[in-house]
């Protein structure tokens, strides 16, 4: 009987201990708030580019050590690894993404960005955080500390990482490239969050399955034959093969692919010429494309590749002056949600933040490259979820139509700092918890 009650007593001790982890976040927050916002600035003020965040690995490495975490430094490049171990149990990899981007700041904040650096092709740049990762790393070192200073609340393993280079599209795939799961634990989960520039700060959103789309950049050079604009029957005008291929290329999407599938194909940069009366030998057309299924991106391209090979051959051209694909390195693969791993979270934010604050979002076609962590042999359940970040009053005036919001990769986006922050640190703390416990 005495052991029945001892074990009864034991129970409810880990319960409790367990219900405080979560609700106790709030004083934890509240107490260390200052130290976040502080870290929070000086990131903010002090971006860098993509592959070139030197100083903000040293930054994040010197403060992981400093709460007990073993840091493994230059991991894909500038890339950190930081473990804690606490016995037996599940692992778990939450990242956060460091690079800034090349945007001028424009948003009058005592701590704005008036940095400016050279980028990996030696061109000197305005640098700002205008997509949020200032965030992504304070809400991350957030959880890291509040995880290191209550180890009695969980058992298992956590793996924080630090990646570079996400606005390039090749800072996941540069880390696991390095060994991220040959030389540290492979997570049974992977945990990201992303500061949304339409939801409210004080609010959470999640989307199951696909989140995000694969993301393609590509280049299309078309190729003539120059000459006198006053006698264009002696040329071979790719100023005119370019137009027509942009219209061709927008049938694709509503001629070729299913309408229940989404895509995207969007000609952004025209490029040729030099004189209106000189047809010139090249145009150079820039491209993005957008879709969630492999086979459909796959389809998309091959598409294109068959339409550039009929203006080509429409034009008279030899097989080697065929209009030229060329697929850049900067593919992001589409960001898929796990659906058991999205709805336990997402029940999770709504007992800790309020159901009234956790808001199912649709889909969208940007990209992440979070989503190449559940695309490994592994098959690791992932999560990215949103991360509200609109001032109260902005976002009200917004919904009434008095003003538009910055977006993201805007020179005047920024956050609410301290809504936003409190808000993630919290959300991701109660998702580990759930996943830990």
């Amino acid at each position: 009987m005495m052991k029945k009650v001892k074990l009864l007593v034991n129970i409810f001790i880990l319960f409790i201990l367990f219900q405080g982890s979560i609700l106790g976040q709030g004083s934890f927050i509240d107490d260390q708030y200052l130290s976040l916002e502080e870290l929070y600035e000086y990131l903010h003020a002090n971006p860098e580019l993509s592959y070139l965040e030197v100083q903000t690995a040293a930054k994040l490495a010197k403060e992981m050590k400093a709460i007990g975490y073993k840091v493994t430094e230059k991991v894909g490049g500038t890339g950190l690894v930081c473990i804690m171990k606490n016995g037996a149990g599940k692992t778990l990899l939450i990242r956060a993404d460091m690079d800034a981007l090349p945007i001028k700041e424009d948003t009058g904040l005592p701590y704005a960005s008036s940095k400016t650096m050279k980028n990996i092709n030696d061109i000197e740049m305005p640098v700002m955080h205008a997509c949020g990762h200032d965030v992504h790393m304070t809400v991350w070192y957030g959880t890291a500390k509040f995880m290191a200073e209550n180890k009695n609340t969980w058992k298992g393993t956590l793996v924080f990482i630090a990646q570079p280079a996400e606005e390039r599209a090749n800072g996941a795939k540069a880390m696991l490239a390095d060994g991220l799961f040959e030389r540290f634990p492979v997570p049974d989960y992977a945990l990201a969050l992303h500061v949304s520039a339409i939801l409210p700060a004080g609010t959470v959103g999640w989307c199951p399955e696909y989140a995000m789309a694969n993301v393609d950049m590509m280049q299309i050079r078309v190729k003539g034959k120059s000459g006198h604009g006053a006698y264009p029957h002696t040329t071979v005008d790719p100023v005119s093969m370019a137009s027509r291929l942009i219209n061709d290329l927008q049938t694709i999407v509503s001629r070729e692919i299913s309408p229940l599938e989404p895509a995207v194909i969007t000609v952004g940069s025209l490029h040729g010429g030099t004189k209106g009366n000189v047809i010139p030998d090249e145009v150079v057309l820039e491209l993005t494309m957008r879709s969630y299924s492999d086979e459909v991106r796959n389809q998309i391209i091959e598409v294109i590749k068959r339409k550039c090979k009929a203006i080509g051959v429409s034009a008279g051209l030899e097989e080697s002056m065929y209009p030229e694909v060329i697929l850049h390195d900067e593919f992001t693969p589409a960001l898929f949600n796990d659906l058991a791993l999205n709805q336990r979270i997402a029940t999770v934010f709504e007992k800790e933040l309020g159901k009234e604050n956790v808001i199912k979002t649709d889909p969208v076609m940007g990209g992440e490259d979070f989503g190449r962590y559940g695309r490994t042999e592994h098959q690791v359940p992932i999560m990215m979820f949103w991360l509200g970040a609109v001032h109260k009053e902005k976002y009200e005036a917004a919904q009434k139509g008095e003003i538009e919001l910055p977006s993201l990769h805007n020179s005047q986006f920024h956050p609410d700092p301290e809504p936003t922050i409190k808000t993630g640190v919290k959300a991701m703390v109660a998702g580990i918890l759930e996943l830990l416990k």
